[in-house]
């Protein structure tokens, strides 16, 4: 996929994959069977969900709040599969804007911002961010102890997201399940060419 063919699926998913990254289960160990298969996003996609885990503490004792996950998308036309490290931000100001991530080797990653909401300035501002880095699968395949990434924002800031081993394992197992011979990807799809 081009940099602007994953420009482009990323927005157009953005806002249905708020929501489904939200539906995961919150433990960063669980087993293959916690990664959520999610085959009605797009009649072109089959979404994988991982299990959420916290970066930070609950925003205002908030549940869902600042949170990230592993979450893939396989196109079934062509097999081919992205996966992406997603992360929900909410903080008190100033804005952060986040704009980049890098591996733990220092290289750039393909950053995609999903959002950025301003929650209210009532009493000094607070913000949403929601961000994702675009993970080679083969990374993550070389990496079975975890993976380290880096995201920086604008302000200054910059925060580190460990993917833990099983995190990764049960993200791929259940990807290779759903893209294993027995079963093509092109098997999911609603109506068949």
């Amino acid at each position: 996929m081009t940099g602007f063919g994953r420009s482009l699926f990323a927005a157009s998913f953005s806002a249905v994959l708020t929501a489904c990254a939200q539906l995961a289960p919150t433990a960063p160990d669980a087993d293959p069977a916690a990664v959520l298969t999610r085959e009605d996003l797009s009649p072109g996609f089959v979404g994988f969900i991982g299990p959420k885990a916290q970066h930070a503490p609950l925003f205002l004792d908030t549940p869902g709040t600042n949170f990230y996950c592993l979450r893939s998308f396989v196109d079934r036309r062509t097999g081919e599969t992205t996966h992406q490290l997603y992360v929900s931000d909410s903080y008190f100001g100033p804005e952060r804007d986040w704009n980049a991530a890098r591996d733990s080797r220092g290289m750039p990653l393909p950053f995609v911002s999903v959002s950025r909401d301003e929650i209210t300035c009532d009493n000094g501002c607070s913000y949403l961010e929601e961000f994702a880095a675009t993970l080679p699968e083969s990374e993550l395949a070389a990496n079975p102890d975890g993976l380290a990434v880096t995201f920086a924002a604008h302000s200054g800031d910059a925060k580190t997201i460990r993917l833990s081993g099983k995190q990764i394992a049960a993200q791929l197992a259940t990807v290779a399940a759903k893209r294993n011979p027995a079963r093509p990807v092109s098997a999911f799809t609603a109506t068949s060419p």
